[in-house]
């Protein structure tokens, strides 16, 4: 699931004749919910089992969103992340899959969810960090 980047593409698509040229020459389907999930898992070496638990989701809605069954809002998303450990490229990229917004900086929230991530904190640091903050947690 190597891509290429954003900033790669755009200088592509602006130097092309035309849109179909550009898009005749790159898969861009994003992968869905699942596919991505199933990547991420393959990936960094993950049980799904370990990481629909340390998410703090139910074992029955974890599948179904790993199978593709059922999508999830955003702070269950951000609940997989941590649980997969993820980077912030990975975390937005699941994000976006999940049909969800990235992470904005400057979004109070956001921002302290960002630092959580860069640090390497787990879900559970993370929203003492949030509580600490006076901000919602990630696991209500």
């Amino acid at each position: 699931m190597k891509e290429p980047l954003t900033e790669e593409l755009l200088c592509e698509l602006l130097e092309s004749p035309s849109p179909e040229q550009f898009t005749s020459t790159h898969n861009l389907q994003a992968p869905t919910l699942s596919e991505y999930l199933q990547w991420l898992l393959a990936n960094h070496g993950l049980v799904r089992s370990k990481v629909i638990r340390e998410a703090g989701l139910n074992e029955a809605f974890g599948w179904q969103i790993f199978k593709g069954e059922r999508g999830c809002g955003r702070d269950k998303a951000l609940a997989l992340a941590f649980a997969m450990n993820l980077d912030l490229r990975e975390t937005n990229r699941l994000l976006q899959a999940a049909g969800q917004s990235a992470l904005y900086c400057k979004d109070r929230r956001d921002a302290i969810i960002i630092f959580c991530i860069e640090k390497g904190l787990t879900l559970r640091r993370a929203d003492e960090e949030l509580y600490r903050f006076g901000e919602q947690t990630i696991c209500q």
